[in-house]
């Protein structure tokens, strides 16, 4: 979501705009097959609104969202819950990336959690330069749009039994 176009009533969100691009590039992951986990800070309920608004209710197998799982990112509970919700194991977070807008909270989560870690630099609402080693994203976007590409790239290595971690900067 794009924070800064929220509409709230109390403390849901009613509708809100979307990060340029995410609508297209969640689309087109999904219709090459992959798999995608929503693990969001934030109400179910304003959610479910954004979902609906934006038509992406078809989008996700899996949706880890902070209210009801009673954690927030960058808890590896957050992380722990997604995988568990797509079948995956120990064994499989190496094949596995999360993307986030977000420097202190899903940059820091992915990397403790040892799954790739992928920062859209795109919302000037949040921190742009890291403090700590941990929020060293391994790759870093700008827009949704590069998002496939960089999956594609990442796969292809995958396919070479390389490790994705950090292969290209």
């Amino acid at each position: 979501m794009d924070e800064a176009a929220q509409e709230w009533d109390g403390g849901i969100v009613l509708r809100s705009g979307l990060i340029p691009g995410a609508a297209r590039a969640l689309r087109r992951i999904r219709g090459q097959g992959h798999r995608i986990a929503l693990v969001a800070d934030a109400e179910v309920k304003s959610m479910e609104n954004v979902y609906r608004q934006h038509k992406l209710e078809d989008c996700f197998d899996a949706q880890i969202i902070s209210e009801t799982l009673g954690a927030s990112k960058p808890d590896p509970a957050m992380f722990r819950a997604a995988m568990d919700a797509l079948g995956l194991s120990e064994a499989d977070k190496g094949r596995v990336i999360m993307v986030g807008n977000n420097l202190r909270r899903d940059i820091p989560g992915a990397n403790r959690f040892g799954i790739v870690s992928v920062w859209i630099d795109w919302s000037p609402r949040y921190f742009r330069e890291p403090r700590e080693q941990d929020e060293i994203p391994d790759y870093t976007i700008h827009s949704p749009d590069e998002l496939p590409p960089l999956m594609e790239r990442l796969e292809e290595a995958l396919g070479r039994g390389e490790s994705i971690k950090k292969l290209f900067r």
